[in-house]
């Protein structure tokens, strides 16, 4: 991939992240992340392996809010966009890896 394709996809990309907060304007919670007691009230039923997993995580920005920074919406867009960053970079790392070691994996495959 030529470097002006990836520059501008990273600017795309950031731009992305950038208007993550506009989800804080939408009203009531995003679809699917709703936590047991919203399911509960919504379904009168909570799946077993949500019991389960809700226990197992925690998540490092809960509601995507940081100390200090949960009050009106600009400082909860510093939370979105910082979750946002931070997950972005965690799954470009995973992809690189598992790139890179498939990438490796299957130039051992071949035969010389």
């Amino acid at each position: 991939m030529e470097i002006n394709k990836i520059k501008w996809f990273g600017i795309g990309f950031l731009i992305l992240i950038l208007l993550t907060p506009l989800g804080l304007l939408a009203p009531g919670t995003a679809f699917g992340e709703w936590s047991s007691t919203e399911l509960k009230e919504m379904l009168n039923y909570v799946p077993v392996g949500i019991e389960k997993g809700e226990a197992l995580w925690n998540a490092l920005f809960k509601d995507y809010t940081m100390p200090g920074l949960s009050e009106g919406f600009f400082q909860l867009s510093v939370g979105y966009i910082v979750s946002a960053f931070i997950g972005s970079v965690v799954i470009f790392l995973v992809v690189l890896i598992l790139v890179k070691y498939v990438i490796k994996k299957g130039s051992e495959d071949e035969p010389t």
